[in-house]
């Protein structure tokens, strides 16, 4: 890569051009990435100082092109205004780290059960119950965690593309 784009070294599209390089060398410049993944040079280079946002179109693409399934979850937790609002952002980690935060999540589930049927028995959440029940959703925020990077994870070094 001959210069480094140090107004974009930030932006994730950017830094995942420069991961995919490391594969396919012909993404060290945009307008060879471009050529490869049909997006405009000029389009790409504005997604790549932010100073366009992309459509989700695009970043499936670039997602697609550069192996980088995350792209997606940081595009919706990140960037989109609706889904920076109800979406997460998940770790991709190692797969022995995925495993043992899943079963983390997941050990308390019994109890979680017992708790959600407790807290349900009435129909309704009363003071006494609110904190139970706040817990309750951490717990289940941090299973649902645990599955979506499982789930990008295998995308990434199993599926691929092919169900998206």
């Amino acid at each position: 890569m001959g210069r480094k784009a140090t107004k974009a070294s930030d932006n994730i599209f950017y830094q995942a051009r420069v991961e995919a390089m490391k594969k396919i060398p012909e993404f060290s410049s945009r307008e060879k990435a471009s050529d490869l993944i049909g997006i405009d040079r000029t389009r790409l280079a504005r997604i790549e100082l932010a100073e366009v946002i992309p459509y989700q179109e695009e970043v499936k693409i670039l997602a697609q092109a550069y192996d980088k399934p995350e792209l997606c979850n940081q595009y919706c937790s990140m960037i989109c205004p609706l889904g920076s609002v109800t979406t997460r952002k998940v770790q991709v980690r190692n797969l022995d780290r995925l495993i043992l935060n899943t079963l983390g999540a997941l050990n308390d589930i019994s109890e979680l059960k017992d708790s959600l049927i407790d807290i349900s028995d009435d129909g309704q959440i009363d003071d006494s119950e609110r904190e139970e029940f706040r817990q309750i959703l951490s717990t289940l925020s941090e299973i649902s965690e645990a599955a979506q990077s499982l789930e990008i994870w295998a995308k990434k070094y199993l599926d691929g593309w092919e169900d998206s």
